[in-house]
């Protein structure tokens, strides 16, 4: 008998997720008592690495079943929970529960302070966002992610908090070792918003370089601008002759058949 099927048989008829703890103190509990077989003996002395093994173990098996439900560990405590593609089915046979409305985008910067620099007071978490978190912490603390943890060893000794494990279940996190790392968080491509629908030659919705104004006739003013040019060039000037007959002396002949 392997131990990954018993903690199989365990967390299939647990009314509650497990830790490895408790699964371990159920399979012992079972060993000792006076008229277990020798095969239930067996498991007397099992260890919580090995425990944890197996749990590993009988989650790998499930995943490669590629089965509607699967093993996952879940603020440290294990269970068997459906795919998420199966959900349309589950909602028919349960109903659709209220869920509460979804954090605002204040509360999940407050709530990732806290939780990768926790145990934190209030006014740190102030500092590192520049605003007050009065009311964003009362809420935080209402839907049960945060909690206080303890008192600081400073003038006033002002209350630390630290993230509850509610928020693992929230995020679908088997421990805080799960938060992704600050160099993974660099790592993440993030995509430049796509261009506005209303960008346009001619609109200021396009970057400056790629603006084309328009004039009235509908032609670019560079080219409008070019046969503009053209033109002047190629006509003769009106006003150069009447310019150079003033500017000429009269010649004495011309004066004198004028008289």
């Amino acid at each position: 008998m392997e131990l990954k099927f018993i903690l199989e048989a365990l967390l299939f008829s647990a009314q509650k997720p497990l830790s490895a703890r408790e699964l371990r103190e159920l399979v012992v509990t079972a060993a000792n008592v006076e008229e277990a077989e020798a095969a239930v003996k067996a498991f007397k002395k099992t260890r919580d690495e090995e425990v944890t093994a197996a749990l590993e173990a009988l989650a790998h098996d499930h995943e490669t079943a590629a089965r509607s439900y699967r093993l996952a560990c879940v603020a440290g405590a294990w269970q068997f929970v459906s795919q998420p593609e199966y959900a349309p089915w589950l909602r028919a046979l349960v109903g659709v529960k209220v869920r509460p409305s979804r954090l605002s985008q204040a509360a999940l910067e407050t709530l990732a302070i806290i939780a990768y620099r926790q145990p934190v007071t209030r006014a740190e978490v102030e500092q590192v966002r520049g605003v007050s978190v009065d009311g964003t912490m009362q809420t935080l603390l209402e839907r049960g992610l945060v909690e206080q943890s303890g008192r600081a060893e400073v003038v006033g000794r002002p209350a630390l908090y630290s993230s509850t494990p509610a928020f693992l279940e929230y995020f679908g996190l088997s421990s805080l070792d799960g938060l992704p790392a600050a160099d993974e968080l660099r790592r993440l491509v993030v995509e430049r918003p796509p261009a506005p629908i209303t960008a346009d030659p001619g609109l200021a919705t396009v970057p400056p370089e790629q603006l084309t104004l328009i004039t009235p006739a509908g032609a670019p003013v560079e080219a409008a601008k070019k046969a503009e040019s053209t033109a002047e060039s190629a006509a003769p000037s009106a006003v150069e002759p009447e310019v150079q007959a003033e500017a000429a002396p009269a010649s004495p002949g011309v004066a004198a058949e004028q008289e």
